[in-house]
């Protein structure tokens, strides 16, 4: 089982933050209390996409020390297209990695 951070970056307020899930919710929430986070912060349907917390980039920093994956901008992507079998979104993502990697 496995922790991911993401490479994607998006203003909150003064921060930047990015994206922590992993394949279990409880690995997630244990990941969450390890870097300080509050589990009223966590993230999830039907108000979110898919499990995750939004991470600052220290609480990031500190997931990475801990063992978590970084990921590139397609990982939460990837990871719910592959939690719901859709060949055809992963397809779609893999194309995308391509184009980014020939320009």
């Amino acid at each position: 089982m496995a922790v991911y951070v993401d490479d994607v970056r998006f203003r909150f307020g003064r921060m930047i933050m990015c994206h922590m899930w992993a394949d279990t919710e409880p690995e997630l929430h244990a990941m969450a209390r390890k870097i300080g986070m509050q589990r009223d912060w966590f993230q999830c349907p039907p108000k979110a996409a898919w499990r995750h917390y939004d991470v600052s980039l220290t609480s990031k920093a500190r997931a990475i020390k801990l063992g978590a994956i970084l990921t590139d901008r397609y990982g939460a992507l990837e990871y719910c297209a592959r939690q719901a079998g859709d060949t055809a979104q992963i397809k779609r993502i893999q194309a995308a990695r391509d184009r980014r990697k020939a320009s």
